[in-house]
């Protein structure tokens, strides 16, 4: 009945497995837990293949690194069941009842279901503020809010989808590096009229990046929307960056706009990467950034 599907990548997805488990057992369902490793080699493997000892769980680590989009894709190869459920290695489940939830959830009429993703209220260690940031003030959103703009509003750290759905699109081997994979699943989903429903069923961000590490993911994540905008695979008007870039191509000012970016860049970077980084400064960067890419020719 069930899929849990978990790409990881150096990380210990072990505590994870162990609660899914004892709920979907405590659920009376059919289920099974995949959980592939995109060839990290990390040591975090060795609890990793703990997983394996649990009835219906596998681990696996790939020979060789996939990237994010193929390695959900071959996830989903490998699954025996019609429902899916997409999770993130860091995520922490926070509800006891967070299975039953959504196989509580699951409807002939729906094919496919959000429940969100949540950061803790603070953080301690000041050089992840950033992150932190951005998912608390930006990502962090009820079902209610997300369901207004339910397409834009989806996302793949938390979400069942029925398969036959789910191989109507599939992860685009295009956005193999990370950012936007899911943009663009979303965006594919719009198109064929998918069923979105959003609920309140989330799971915390357990692994919260860095500043440093953060920003140049971001920085992937926009050469990676730029792509996907220029090979027209996506509208502008589905991502508000990219709606924002087009007004500044349409009037002609993007290089006007990537030379003042590169006087500030440095300043700007400073400013998100110390204790108190500016969600407004951090647009200002993305959109500068984004203006400085290029076309290959």
């Amino acid at each position: 009945m069930l899929s849990i599907l978990i790409p990881v990548y150096n990380y210990n997805a072990h505590p994870l497995v162990k609660e899914l488990y004892k709920q979907a057992l405590n659920c009376n369902v059919l289920f099974e837990i995949l959980v592939y490793d995109d060839a990290s080699k990390s040591s975090f493997n060795i609890e990793n293949e703990k997983i394996n000892l649990l009835k219906n769980c596998t681990f696996l680590s790939n020979e060789k690194n996939l990237g994010f989009s193929s390695n959900r894709n071959r996830l989903v190869s490998k699954s025996k069941y019609k429902n899916l459920l997409f999770l993130d290695g860091d995520s922490i489940v926070i509800d006891a009842n967070y299975i039953q939830k959504y196989i509580k959830s699951i409807s002939e009429n729906i094919d496919v279901i959000y429940g969100g993703r949540i950061h803790p209220n603070s953080v301690t260690d000041t050089n992840k503020r950033l992150r932190w940031k951005y998912g608390k003030f930006i990502e962090d959103k009820i079902a209610n809010v997300r369901s207004k703009k339910k397409y834009i509003c989806l996302m793949f750290n938390n979400t069942l989808i029925k398969k036959k759905a789910f191989n109507l699109i599939k992860f685009d081997p295009i956005t193999n590096k990370y950012g936007h994979d899911d943009t663009l699943f979303a965006y594919k989903a719009s198109l064929l009229n998918l069923k979105v429903d959003h609920i309140d069923n989330a799971v915390m961000h357990g692994d919260i990046d860095t500043n440093e590490f953060f920003l140049k993911k971001t920085e992937t994540a926009l050469e990676n929307i730029f792509l996907l905008y220029n090979t027209h695979k996506i509208s502008h008007k589905f991502v508000r960056l990219l709606l924002l870039y087009n007004v500044i191509e349409v009037l002609k000012l993007k290089g006007f706009v990537a030379f003042l970016f590169e006087i500030i860049k440095q300043i700007l970077r400073s400013q998100l990467l110390s204790k108190n980084p500016s969600l407004v400064l951090f647009k200002i960067y993305k959109i500068g950034y984004l203006c400085t890419l290029k076309t290959p020719n």
